[in-house]
């Protein structure tokens, strides 16, 4: 797949709330994932490797008592990146509910997502 596709086919499986797949199918194995300053430690901080991405969006949805919304924008690419604006308004077991809204940069090697980072609004 090149990078059209690709971000293509995240804003498709991101749109029917299938993340995990999203991991399984477009991320490199040693992918890393850069959180915004201030979210960076902790269970949902920076990771690197596919593995660990999994395991980061597992403790994100297990967090999750109700989802009221969620949304993603079309991809914009330039080069080997992708950005997509997101967001999600939901009832956490942890915090109570809360909107959030991010942009997400995507960047892509070899016909996988090799690094992803977010910056929360």
């Amino acid at each position: 797949m090149d990078i059209q596709q690709i971000a293509d086919r995240y804003v498709a499986l991101c749109r029917e709330g299938k993340h995990k797949q999203i991991t399984d199918e477009l991320y490199a194995d040693d992918a890393v994932s850069v959180e915004a300053a201030g979210f960076d430690t902790g269970p949902l901080g920076n990771v690197t490797g596919a593995d660990a991405i999994r395991e980061k969006g597992r403790v994100f949805q297990d967090d999750i008592a109700e989802l009221h919304d969620s949304w993603c924008s079309d991809a914009v690419v330039g080069g080997n990146w992708f950005t997509l604006a997101m967001g999600i308004d939901a009832t956490y077991k942890s915090r109570g509910r809360m909107a959030v809204a991010e942009v997400a940069v995507y960047r892509v090697e070899n016909g996988k997502i090799v690094h992803e980072q977010f910056f929360y609004g």
